[in-house]
Order: C-alpha cells, then structure tokens, then sequence
C-alpha cells in the first residue's frame, strides 16, 4: 500500500460534500453506515488507498488544521471576554494545542507499535489526532454563546471522539497486525478512548496556566 508521506497533497484532496460527511462521522459516529475501511485502488501495479475525496474514511489534514485555527481563535475570544487577552496569551494557546496534538499523535503510534499493527503513514495519525480540535471547538464556541453548554458539549464531542478513534484504530490494527489478540488489543483501543476525556479537559480549559 503506497503510504502517501511523501505527498502531503494527499490530504488536502478534499471538496465540500466530503467535509460535511466527514464532520457528520466525527460528530455522529453512532450514525455512520457501513463499513470504517479504507478503499483501495490498483495504480501503476500496486495499491493505494483512494483520496478523502472519494472516500469518507480517509484522514485528511485540511478539517484538523481548520479545526486547529478555529480552536487558536475562538479560545482568543474568551481570553477577551474575560480581560485576558493578548498576542502573549494566543501564542500559549496555539503552543499549548501543538503540545496536545503532539499528544495525541504518540498516543496513537505507540499504542499502534505495542500492538504491531505494522506500519502506517505518520500523517495518517496527525490527521487522526487533530480532528479532536473539531469537537473542542464546538465546545468552546457553545460556551461563549450560552455558558451552561460547554461541558455537555465537551463530554459529548469527547464520547465521539473517542468511538470514532477507536473504530478507527480497529481497523488500522485489522489491516496490518501480525498477529491478534484480541484481549490486549481491547485494552488499548479503550484506553486511547478513555484518554481523551483528560485531552479534551486540558485543552477546552481556556486559561493561562500549565494544566488546569
């Protein structure tokens, strides 16, 4: 399977009716039909997966890094409201979601490398990892509009989040484990679903400070 980390063009192949269905699974993805796997095609004599654009479970980096935006800006917004803010304040922010996106992208290689799952493109798991930004800042856009929101909005974008990851992770390690233990395997795909309620705590936490 050609991996795509040489061509980042890759993940930037998208068009308007494969970001609203994308956003649809990462928001809803207890209504997603059909399968979670990728589709394939045969090019030049070997396979590759197909591009976002044809296919609604590949990762793309333009909804995270939208995402990742929104999030700088609209934590802005709050830092304003309160009095707060500054260009010191937006470059914690956006320092403070790299160190959370980082995170989350060596959660999900390690755990992938402890399960030998085999090999999958580095850009693959960014991807994965900032489409949690797209719930954050559904969160933190609720709060600003009616405070009460915020944290039934964290808690439900962060369940999704978490289903979507591990139906994704399922398939990932399906696709390129050497062997399956099912047991172990389990474990690990709860524990990356379980880890995201401390991520999205920490990061949907506007604030000056270290942690919390």
């Amino acid at each position: 399977i050609n991996r795509y980390f040489a061509d980042p063009q890759y993940y930037f192949q998208v068009n308007d009716d494969y970001v609203r269905n994308k956003l649809k699974v990462l928001l809803f993805p207890f209504l997603h039909r059909g399968h979670w796997t990728r589709i394939t095609e045969p090019v030049g004599g070997r396979l590759s997966y197909k591009p976002p654009i044809y296919d609604i479970n590949a990762p793309d980096l333009y909804i995270p890094f939208m995402s990742f935006f929104t999030y700088v800006v609209l934590s802005g917004l709050v830092l304003g409201l309160r009095g707060k803010f500054s260009p010191e304040a937006v470059n914690w922010v956006f320092m403070k979601g790299l160190v959370g996106w980082f995170f989350q992208v060596m959660l999900l290689k390690i755990s992938l490398m402890s399960l030998s799952g085999g090999e999958t493109a580095l850009l693959d798991f960014v991807a994965y990892a900032g489409y949690a930004f797209t719930g954050i800042s559904l969160a933190i856009l609720g709060g600003i509009v009616w405070s009460y929101s915020y944290y039934p909005l964290l808690a439900w974008t962060c369940i999704c989040m978490g289903v979507f990851l591990v139906q994704t992770m399922r398939r990932v390690l399906l696709a390129g484990a050497r062997s399956y233990d099912s047991t172990r395997h389990h474990y690990f795909l709860l524990f990356i679903g379980v880890a995201q309620f401390p991520l999205f705590l920490w990061l949907g936490n506007v604030s000056l400070n270290l942690l919390f």
